[in-house]
């Protein structure tokens, strides 16, 4: 196996986020379920962005927060995403890029509109994701950098990008490529409604290409269809090399084999938007995880980003990260 030139390797849905702020009521009125990711089209979009109340433009998508976040972290990112030429697509290329993440696939040429989500963040800090997918959608095989995936010592990938076909054919090529090349794949669920979909091909893909899963409650025990947090970890712990298992203020829990981590979640005065905390513990666990950290330790650092994360409005760090991992040693070490 080749000395890798990257730490991790993004790839998922590249999306700008409209995150603002909402009542329950606003939610209600409109038949949105709280807490969930739907998928809409163009004429909802606009309708719905017309609506919302004033908030915040940034680059996301599931996978591209988290290959920022190995980037503020001091690693090597690499992110594979398709977006359009128009203003938001330059506006994701810029963002990435200026957060040291080596993005270079190439534009969709269809005119298709770049992707967005329109997050509504409740008072409770639940945040509603409503999807247009745009451009995302050409994301395909041909996309696929052979090179950087075998590059990198883990790809990985955001379960949402399984809902459209070619996108599915483009994880195939590079979950290949990493076995072929030696190195680790990694999947998040992304989502319960996301596993309710996919449940089968996803048990496939964890159970045969998949060394380390992420998932929350909820998804972990969709996946396996049991309504007991144990009976989902007894069945992963058996299916891949690693899975984090994230559970909101109860903490998370990784397990490899006969080896389990307990961790508990970091403590932050206030929950403001979790929008982005499981992107941003992946970010921690797997920059660990390439350098070598033990598994708690891993998943204390993302822990401690994931709780940064929650404390202020938006899905990218406030702070130095660096500094912040410094300043949190004595936590990394416990």
């Amino acid at each position: 196996m080749s000395e890798s030139s990257l730490d991790v390797l993004a790839i998922g849905n590249a999306i700008v986020d409209v995150i603002s702020r909402s009542e329950d009521q606003f939610l209600t009125q409109r038949g949105l379920d709280k807490g969930i990711m739907r998928l809409i089209d163009a004429a909802e979009g606009e309708a719905l962005y017309a609506d919302m109340g004033p908030g915040m433009e940034v680059s996301g998508g599931s996978a591209a927060n988290t290959a920022v976040g190995v980037g503020l972290f001091g690693g090597r990112a690499g992110y594979i995403g398709k977006v359009s030429e128009d203003e938001l697509g330059k506006t994701f290329r810029h963002d990435i890029s200026r957060a040291g993440v080596r993005f270079e696939t190439a534009p969709a040429v269809s005119g298709t509109p770049t992707a967005r989500c329109l997050i509504l963040v409740t008072e409770d800090a639940e945040r509603t994701m409503n999807t247009y997918l745009g451009a995302c959608v050409e994301l395909g095989p041909d996309d696929i950098d052979a090179e950087m995936v075998a590059a990198a010592q883990v790809t990985y990938l955001e379960g949402y990008l399984w809902d459209p076909e070619e996108a599915k054919k483009a994880f195939r090529k590079a979950f290949a490529i990493t076995k072929e090349s030696g190195r680790r794949a990694s999947l998040s669920l992304s989502d319960p409604f996301c596993v309710d979909r996919h449940r089968a091909e996803f048990r496939e893909l964890t159970e045969h290409y998949v060394d380390v899963l992420f998932a929350n409650e909820d998804e972990i025990m969709s996946l396996y269809e049991v309504g007991d947090f144990d009976q989902a970890l007894q069945h992963v712990r058996g299916h891949c090399e690693i899975a984090v298992l994230t559970r909101s203020e109860k903490g998370s829990v990784v397990v490899r084999g006969d080896e389990i981590h307990v961790i508990d979640a970091a403590p932050v005065e206030r929950i403001v938007d979790a929008t982005g905390a499981g992107d941003m513990y992946a970010a921690g666990f797997l920059y660990g995880l390439t350098r070598g950290f033990d598994l708690g330790r891993c998943g204390r650092l993302g822990a401690l980003a994931a709780g940064e994360i929650i404390s202020h409005f938006g899905a990218k760090p406030e702070i130095d990260v660096k500094a912040f991992i410094d300043q949190s040693a004595h936590a990394l070490q416990a």
